[in-house]
């Protein structure tokens, strides 16, 4: 995998559930974070606040749990992307076991319509950066 961002985060309270386990929305909710976090990243030499992204589908994996206190390491990088729709996928590891695994398909939008746009060589260039 080339042009991986790893983001950690630590298992609070408000992420377990009654089965005593990070709740399987916490991690949707870690997925968007980690995704707008390496678009940030991407982008901070070059802002592009023309373009916003939203999802269009998740295809989600759970394998292992990972409990409070759990450090999660998320890896993330940008596979496919054509058209309008670019694809990300994500693996949280706890201690290199790997937990949930991810595929996510993200549309991008014009910030001021909302209307989908074609991806063009300036946005493939960082995304691929």
């Amino acid at each position: 995998m080339k042009n991986v961002f790893e983001l950690t985060i630590t298992v609070s309270s408000e992420d377990i559930d009654n089965l005593q386990h990070v709740n399987n929305l916490v991690y949707v909710k870690w997925m968007d974070k980690i995704a707008t976090t390496h678009w940030s990243f991407l982008t901070k030499e070059n802002p592009l606040p023309q373009y916003i992204w939203v999802v269009m589908r998740h295809e989600i994996d759970y394998l292992k749990q990972a409990g409070l206190g759990d450090e999660i390491k998320v890896k993330t990088w940008v596979g496919e992307t054509t058209g309008i729709t670019s694809v990300r996928y994500m693996e949280f590891y706890k201690n290199d076991v790997l937990l949930v695994k991810a595929k996510t398909i993200w549309v991008m939008l014009n910030a001021e319509t909302f209307k989908p746009v074609r991806i063009r060589e300036d946005v493939l260039s960082v995304l691929l950066s």
